[in-house]
């Protein structure tokens, strides 16, 4: 313990203080020795970078829990890294940082299940590097990240639909494999995003439209 807090730049009755408040693991015992390794040193250096970024100890106890009873990365990745997404190492500061203090645990949680977050030892991995970046670039236009993971649950389920789809249409024919799925899937990809595109047109043009007569009902017309 003494040799753990002092590599952690605090003193053993703080870090018996922060033990009792469960913001750190506790140690691997052989008889009457305790033991701490790189991920409580880990933990603890986050925890005073929390504390400089104006955290409370209540709210850095709830994202330690969150951390501790979320699924690790090899259970996220258990089905096989993405082939077309990079996936992001993190801090938990990098974290809170990113997303302008709103990394609560009710955000932090319902990330994690959706599975686009997961813990590796001190490290957090977001598993799109492209998710990553749109939603945090939503959070500074002033969506806030509790409506963006809403948004993203409910992307989920079309994504799922659309993607079902296109393995019926590849697939009815008798002689394809997967191997052609994945070589066709850019064409998946394409239709898609042209749709969206498009659809974006038309709600654009159908809020101009509303907006119009607006106006002219404000003019008295």
């Amino acid at each position: 313990m003494e040799e753990l807090a002092e590599k952690a730049g605090i003193t053993v009755r703080t870090l018996r203080f922060y033990r009792e408040r469960k913001l750190i693991p506790p140690p691997r015992r052989e008889g009457r020795i305790a033991w701490y390794d790189d991920t409580h040193l880990s933990r603890l250096r986050t925890i005073s970078a929390l504390l400089e970024r104006g955290h409370t100890l209540t709210g850095i106890a709830e994202l330690a829990e969150a951390f501790d009873h979320g699924r690790d990365v090899g259970e996220l990745l258990g089905l096989g890294e993405p082939t077309e997404e990079t996936p992001v190492r993190l801090s938990p500061e990098d974290l809170a940082d990113v997303f302008n203090g709103q990394a609560t645990p009710e955000n932090l949680s319902s990330a994690l299940d959706l599975g686009y977050l997961a813990t590796d030892g001190g490290e957090i991995v977001h598993i799109s590097r492209r998710l990553l970046d749109t939603s945090a670039a939503l959070v500074r236009e002033g969506v806030p990240l509790a409506d963006v993971l809403t948004a993203g649950r409910r992307v989920r389920v079309h994504a799922e639909a659309l993607a079902e789809l296109f393995v019926e249409l590849v697939l009815a024919q008798g002689d394809r494999t997967p191997e052609d799925l994945d070589r066709l899937r850019p064409l998946a990809k394409n239709v898609v995003e042209a749709e969206v595109s498009m659809a974006l047109d038309r709600r654009l043009r159908s809020l101009a439209g509303e907006g119009k007569k607006e106006g002219k009902k404000d003019n008295g017309a």
